[in-house]
């Protein structure tokens, strides 16, 4: 039998039912704050100084601080001792700095202006070759200092590597504390926590628009399975989904104008379409079994889904305008919970094992899948915009966390709270 919440999901449910309480918030969540954990490196470090910015003591930032953790957290990159102050104006003695065995160089600076917004710039060198790599200016209120640390650590990345950096993009993951769950937005690294939803019943399966300003998910708020779509800066949200039965496991289209969602409104659970506000509802799937977790191809054409038509639950993919499903994972008898990457190349999805549950990719061209977890309760795999990483949801040393992981595994790091239960991870988009 398909598997129609995941392991912590059904967790969830263990607890009593609370009286419906629900709240909307965007204001810091201090409980919802994520410690980095690091482990694995990649084959090749690169070796970079980030000497501190020029004035950054006086800013509510340490700006150097966050774009060197930024750097050593993907893994790529290793932290040489920069101590002292370098901005982007200055010549620095590169004969010194390779001597200190670093190949790349950061320096910079900030200025508050007269308005209150800051003036951030930085540089970046090649101490190898002596050559300037490049460098950028911003101005940004005080509540944006963070993203401007960040987005100058995805200038570094995107230089030095050739692949565009994640720093800068947000995560949305749940929490659950006691009988409160949260849904939670937070930067890439889990600092910044702002929390969009609060309630005394769970919430699952969200999912970002293509856009980055909205998010849907599914909440039990009113006893039953509904889906909503909420706006990430103001908080409004809209029902799209609360029809008889089961609404469930939303996902976008990568124009942000359709929704692929499980209904079970016209008896077994089956996938739907429908307009970014629940309108124009059209049944996709026409099977005796379980059809669900939709997730649209970054092209738009097709949507991959989980059903146990074939007995076990399996990835399959049907055309996004109606057609025959076909089967695409035949290794092991319980594959679920899929997830495309964005360059279309890759799926990740989650396979049973024994009674162990594991992250697996597999090539789309072909190829075999390949588990890449070291953990036995995942769930819930998200692709990181660029293709390059996963965030996903496991239980490690007696705690619900999420952990990110390069596509061969070997670049490992774990998001932990320190109060509450992680659970429910999703990527969000480019464009912040």
């Amino acid at each position: 039998m398909l598997r129609p919440i995941t392991a912590a999901t059904a967790r969830f449910f263990i607890a009593a039912w609370a009286a419906l309480a629900v709240s909307f918030v965007l204001a810091p969540a201090a409980q919802a704050q994520l410690r980095v954990e690091m482990s694995g490196v990649g084959a090749s470090q690169v070796p970079i100084a980030v000497v501190g910015f020029r004035n950054e003591q006086a800013v509510p930032q340490p700006l150097s601080q966050i774009v060197r953790a930024d750097l050593e957290r993907s893994g790529l990159f290793r932290g040489v001792d920069a101590p002292g102050v370098l901005d982007e104006t200055a010549q620095p003695a590169m004969a010194d700095w390779r001597r200190r065995a670093a190949d790349a160089l950061v320096g910079g600076s900030v200025t508050r202006l007269a308005d209150g917004r800051y003036d951030v710039r930085f540089k970046l060198w090649d101490v190898v070759k002596g050559t300037e790599l490049g460098a950028q200016s911003t101005v940004v209120v005080a509540a944006d200092l963070r993203l401007a640390a960040h987005r100058i650590a995805d200038f570094i990345h995107e230089k030095l590597t050739g692949q565009k950096g994640v720093f800068s993009t947000r995560i949305a993951y749940v929490t659950r504390m006691g009988k409160r769950y949260t849904l939670n937005i937070a930067d890439a690294d889990g600092e910044g926590g702002q929390i969009a939803l609060n309630s005394a019943e769970p919430i699952i399966s969200p999912a970002w628009s293509p856009d980055g300003r909205e998010l849907a998910y599914v909440s039990f708020e009113t006893q039953k399975a509904v889906v909503y779509v909420q706006e990430v800066a103001s908080g409004k949200r809209r029902a799209v989904a609360n029809f008889r039965g089961s609404n469930s496991a939303p996902a976008w289209s990568p124009d942000g104008q359709t929704l692929a969602v499980t209904l079970s409104r016209d008896g077994g659970s089956q996938i739907y379409l429908m307009g970014r506000n629940g309108d124009n509802v059209r049944r996709l799937t026409q099977s005796i079994g379980i059809d669900t977790e939709p997730v649209f191809s970054p092209d738009g054409r097709s949507i991959y889904f989980v059903s146990d038509r074939s007995g076990g639950p399996q990835v399959y993919r049907i055309p996004a305008a109606g057609g025959a499903a076909e089967r695409i994972t035949f290794a092991g008898s319980y594959n679920i919970s899929p997830t495309i990457s964005p360059d279309g190349r890759t799926l990740a999805y989650v396979s049973r094992e024994s009674n162990a549950f594991r992250l697996y990719v597999q090539d789309l061209t072909g190829g075999t899948p390949m588990s890449i977890s070291d953990t036995s309760d995942d769930e819930s795999p998200s692709f990181a915009p660029n293709s390059r990483s996963i965030i996903y949801a496991s239980r490690a040393q007696g705690r619900d966390v999420l952990l990110t992981t390069s596509l061969d595994g070997k670049i490992k790091s774990r998001l932990v709270s320190s109060l509450a239960d992680v659970r429910e991870p999703v990527w969000g988009p480019y464009g912040r």
